[in-house]
């Protein structure tokens, strides 16, 4: 470098990470992307279910494409936090902004008083259950392993949920039918439906003896949040908008077979020596957007796995001030981390959202053909419109991106020998994880032949 440049650090290498990256480079900008894992794929890799193939290696072309670029450069295998220090990454470093873009990768944890003590026995949370899901089958997989049998249960309400539901019925139906000397992948039985592939062998859930798994949610089916209710909405469309989520339930549940029951809150933790076996629920109802409970309707249900998927939240790192569960911003526009000059978020580690998908840009009867696409359900075999759905997520961070790299070229540019410390650091970084400075042949080198 021999010329003043902006050079800006950027905490996470995925979706909303890459997309900043890429618009800054397009801009002149020397970014420095700290990647905590191998590849820089987040929850296109291990949030979303293996059954979105085709979304995913679209997504990770799109990655490529921007960290990839000679303005860029990838340091792998560094969480900030843990492999280095945040206020020492601010203060000491030297660069222009820090841009936190890692995403919301902690599980909001289940409001049931001791449920956390039996994490791993008997309660697991959605993020874990999915990236095992992703993963178990690859050889060199060596993280958490969970047997799913029948008759499990899982507390949420949202899309990924659903997921989580799926994932469940389909590695039980897998089982069984690997005990009748039938394999089918995990692919095949999303693919098809599971009435459809066991028909395909001459077989019905009933033939099977399996117990579904239940997704138990405490408001109404209208009220899950597959599809976004405006803020404005009048009675006419909140009406419109709660149908079409019943119907998208409807269909999932004739697809996959899991059930659903609205109207119950995880109040209790069934216990048998040191296994979670199950949980008691309250029921409720709902009166003007408000869940009530109905005094003296509690149940208990047996389940031999709780699965826990009610939301994700960034993870909370020394030195970044919080509110509640999520940062604290100064400003949430540019995601202006409080108590900061130069230090600014994007992405879900702003919105406290973990969902890859959300759609605001399209009408209704668009966004339900996309998202019957997405889960599986529409009259097409496969998952038309899922990178349209994407699209409702790289469209925000392209923009917020586009906001942080104004901010950027406000700030003073760094003399040439400010710059070589810095990538002299980063050098030294890359070195200490075996990173040689090409990212495709880095890329090429991590990504297991065997990758779900």
């Amino acid at each position: 470098m021999t010329t003043p440049k902006y050079v800006v650090a950027i905490v996470g290498g995925a979706t909303a990470g890459a997309e900043t990256a890429g618009l800054l480079a397009d801009r002149g900008v020397v970014s420095v992307v700290f990647e905590q894992n191998a590849r820089p794929y987040g929850k296109i890799e291990d949030g979303l279910p293996r059954w979105h193939g085709k979304l995913r290696q679209k997504e990770y072309a799109t990655i490529n494409a921007h960290l990839e670029r000679p303005e860029v450069h990838f340091v792998p295998k560094t969480k900030i936090g843990r492999d280095l220090d945040f206020r020492e990454l601010v203060h000491d470093w030297g660069f222009t902004s820090v841009i936190l873009a890692h995403g919301a990768w902690r599980d909001r944890a289940l409001p049931v008083p001791g449920a956390e003590a039996f994490v791993g026995r008997g309660l697991v949370y959605q993020n874990s259950f999915i990236y095992w899901f992703n993963h178990y089958e690859e050889r060199a997989y060596n993280g958490p392993r969970y047997e799913v049998t029948d008759g499990c249960i899982v507390i949420g309400g949202g899309l990924a949920s659903i997921d989580v539901s799926k994932v469940l019925q389909i590695e039980a139906v897998r089982g069984a039918l690997r005990q009748r000397g039938i394999e089918v992948s995990a692919l095949e039985l999303e693919h098809a439906g599971l009435p459809a592939t066991l028909a395909a062998h001459g077989l019905t859930w009933e033939a099977l003896g399996l117990r579904p798994a239940t997704l138990f949610y405490r408001r109404l089916i209208e009220d899950m949040p597959l599809l976004e209710m405006p803020a404005n909405a009048d009675a006419a469309r909140r009406q419109q908008i709660g149908a079409v989520r019943r119907r998208l339930v409807e269909k999932a549940m004739q697809r996959y077979l899991f059930n659903v029951v609205p109207l119950r809150a995880p109040l209790g933790v069934l216990v048998e020596g040191d296994r979670m076996v199950g949980m008691r629920f309250q029921r409720t109802t709902v009166s003007e957007g408000e869940i009530l409970s109905v005094p003296g309707a509690v149940e208990d249900v047996r389940a031999p796995l709780v699965i826990s998927s009610i939301g994700s939240i960034p993870e909370p790192m020394p030195g970044i001030p919080q509110r509640g569960d999520l940062y604290d911003y100064l400003d949430r526009e540019l995601g202006r981390v409080r108590g900061y000059d130069t230090v600014f978020s994007t992405g879900n580690v702003v919105t406290g959202k973990g969902n890859v998908v959300a759609s605001r840009r399209h009408s209704v009867e668009v966004t339900t053909r996309l998202l019957e696409g997405f889960l599986g359900i529409g009259a097409s075999d496969g998952h038309e419109g899922e990178d349209v759905l994407l699209d409702s997520v790289t469209a925000p961070a392209a923009a917020a991106a586009a906001r942080l790299a104004d901010w950027v070229g406000s700030r003073p540019l760094l003399e040439a020998p400010q710059v070589e410390a810095i990538l002299r650091r980063v050098r030294e970084r890359q070195a200490a994880v075996g990173y040689t400075g090409s990212y495709g042949e880095w890329i090429d080198r991590v990504t297991p032949d065997d990758l779900g």
